[in-house]
């Protein structure tokens, strides 16, 4: 008895389906069986559902995956693409700079800074080899940037004007007046030593006076942020903010002497 009900059950599981694969193949029966047996047609419903959704799904995440990658990469290719110009621009400024110069100089990229706090270096990737001396200028086409302190066969060291170390000769434009700018390890200098009725005022430009045999005169240095009276009452002194931005160096000339 119990082997003929298992049989029949198989024989009407099989049928039925039979019937749903009929159902899917030919359209023509699908209404009809669909009326006749609603059960498991909404179960195979369901699980179509529930299949076709984690494909779509899975697909979608495969193509967000691609489309996220590919954007990652342009991304990346924009970066180096902008940084490129800002390169090709500095060197076509520095380029321009040497044909009009009238200094003999050498071209120079910065491939290291000081690590410590106390000093404002840069090294550069020319040395002995290249005639790079001890002493020498370094300047970019916007002005004054430091002075070679120490050299190698193949690279230097270039302290900047805004090492404390550092003093420069130096005069307002506008007046001629002269004093000297020293660093301040920050973004701005001091130039000292001007009188108490020194013709100054914010903005005036202060370039090298060349009374100092290392420096070449006429070379920017900055222009005046602001005046002050030293604590002696005798004597002024100004805030020159640097012509160049000194904490982004790359490319510089040296002045050959």
């Amino acid at each position: 008895m119990l082997k003929a009900k298992k049989k029949s059950l198989i024989i009407a599981a099989t049928c039925i389906c039979l019937l749903l694969f009929l159902s899917f193949v030919i359209s023509a029966i699908r209404a009809p069986l669909t009326d006749t047996f609603p059960q498991p047609f909404n179960l195979i419903n369901a699980i179509q559902r529930e299949i076709g959704g984690f494909i779509f799904y899975h697909r979608n995440y495969i193509k967000n995956e691609m489309l996220r990658k590919e954007n990652d990469f342009l991304r990346s290719k924009l970066i180096a693409y902008a940084e490129t110009v800002q390169e090709n621009n500095r060197l076509k400024d520095l380029l321009s700079l040497k044909k009009e110069t009238p200094f003999k100089v050498i071209p120079a990229h910065a491939i290291g800074r000081s690590a410590d706090s106390w000093t404002s270096v840069v090294m550069v990737d020319r040395g002995a080899n290249s005639g790079i001396k001890r002493g020498m200028v370094a300047i970019s086409f916007l002005g004054l940037i430091g002075r070679v302190s120490e050299v190698t066969a193949f690279t230097s060291k270039v302290t900047l004007i805004n090492d404390p170390n550092i003093s420069v000769s130096a005069m307002l434009q506008r007046s001629r007046q002269e004093g000297l700018v020293s660093g301040t390890l920050g973004n701005y200098l001091i130039m000292r030593y001007l009188p108490e009725d020194v013709d100054a005022k914010v903005g005036d430009i202060v370039v090298t006076s060349g009374l100092n045999e290392l420096y070449p005169k006429g070379v920017l240095i900055g222009t005046v942020a602001e005046i002050n009276r030293e604590f002696s009452g005798l004597s002024r002194y100004a805030i020159v903010k640097p012509a160049v931005t000194l904490s982004g160096v790359e490319e510089l000339l040296i002045i050959v002497q």
